[in-house]
């Protein structure tokens, strides 16, 4: 994770928009730190360097179209203002509900998909990678759920290795009965057990080549979006290790909402946040002087609409300068000139308030 000192990688994203291998780009993070924002602009500057950028929000809160400022459905939709950016928002609680037929078939699903935590959600997520995986886009970028979302995403592989084990050892137990259930239900062989095992053997056979390319550096990697606050510090060191654990590729973080400290910045409230926010940046850099650390300010307005996440882009690919650190000399001949007529207005008045 630390490497041993010298020159730290360029604070940008631009390692990312030169690595024309990459096919999956996964966002994730603490909730509300702004990922949604930082996944739509990516897909963006993705946009300018690629034929063409599938955006995908596995987020049950779905802020892309609140981003873009554009209504978004289960199905790739273009961007406004582009010829090759799409977007789609998937929803895991809702897929599954699909995948059987008849109302009882539908019971039967719900039924095994509640004896196997976690294969609802795995099987939406094969059946969504199925689909994507017949579109011919350059590159993938996951808007993801929460830390907690997106760890269960990447264990969807041993869930369903998981399921079809459980699945398997009920056949062997209890021979026909699965079969005869579906004959009760007025059901055909095609909801039989075997079509089951099958279309869960088929997921396998999906989600199995999509987790051999997540663990491919070449064509996945992960970006960790947070704040310089304590709980994200501690979210992205867990996400950070369990992305090694899973052998997926992560060398970017991305750091928003930063106070910078700007020529106005007068507010004890801003000046004690700064400190704060100083001391967790400072760990950040200890902790990751391998990674590209791409650093946001906090800004007045919020990022929505094409043009407002095409504005902001530019900070994602030249770090930002705060006011202090790019004035010129006129500009510092003028602050030192105005802070010595500060000082001489408030040496009059301690020298009025004493001779009163």
């Amino acid at each position: 994770m630390s490497g041993g000192g010298g020159e730290l990688p360029e604070g940008t994203v631009a390692n990312l928009l030169e690595q024309e291998t990459l096919k999956w780009v996964f966002v994730g993070g603490k909730g509300g730190v702004g990922k949604t924002t930082c996944s739509s602009i990516l897909s963006i500057l993705l946009a300018r360097v690629r034929p063409s950028v599938l955006i995908i929000s596995t987020d049950p809160a779905h802020n892309l179209s609140d981003a873009f400022q554009q209504r978004f459905t289960k199905s790739p939709t273009l961007v406004n203002g582009f010829t090759n950016l799409y977007a789609m928002e998937v929803d895991p609680n809702v897929e599954h509900e699909e995948i059987g037929g008849a109302e009882g078939m539908d019971s039967l699903v719900t039924e095994l998909t509640n004896a196997i935590p976690g294969i609802d959600e795995a099987m939406s997520f094969a059946e969504m990678l199925k689909l994507v995986q017949t579109m011919d886009y350059s590159v993938i970028v996951f808007d993801t759920a929460p830390t907690g979302h997106t760890l269960r995403l990447l264990q969807f592989p041993s869930t369903l290795e998981k399921g079809l084990t459980k699945m398997m050892m009920l056949k062997n137990r209890f021979g026909g009965m699965l079969t005869q259930m579906t004959r009760l239900f007025g059901m055909g062989d095609e909801f039989g057990e075997d079509a089951l095992l099958g279309k869960l053997e088929g997921m396998k056979e999906v989600i199995e080549q999509v987790n051999k390319q997540f663990k491919d550096p070449d064509l996945t990697t992960f970006v960790c979006v947070c704040i310089p606050e304590f709980l994200s510090l501690y979210e992205t060191e867990r996400l950070v290790q369990e992305l090694t654990k899973f052998e997926i590729d992560t060398h970017n973080i991305i750091i928003n909402q930063v106070l910078f400290d700007e020529e106005d910045s007068e507010s004890k409230l801003l000046k004690a946040r700064m400190k704060m926010q100083q001391k967790y940046l400072d760990q950040f850099y200890m902790l990751y002087d391998d990674f590209h650390i791409t650093k946001l300010p906090l800004l007045p307005e919020e990022v929505t609409g094409v043009d407002s996440l095409k504005a902001f882009s530019g900070l994602f690919l030249k770090p930002y300068q705060p006011l202090t650190s790019r004035g010129n000399v006129e500009e510092l001949v003028r602050r030192i000139s105005t802070l010595r007529k500060q000082l001489k207005d408030a040496e009059d008045e301690l020298e009025r308030l004493n001779k009163g």
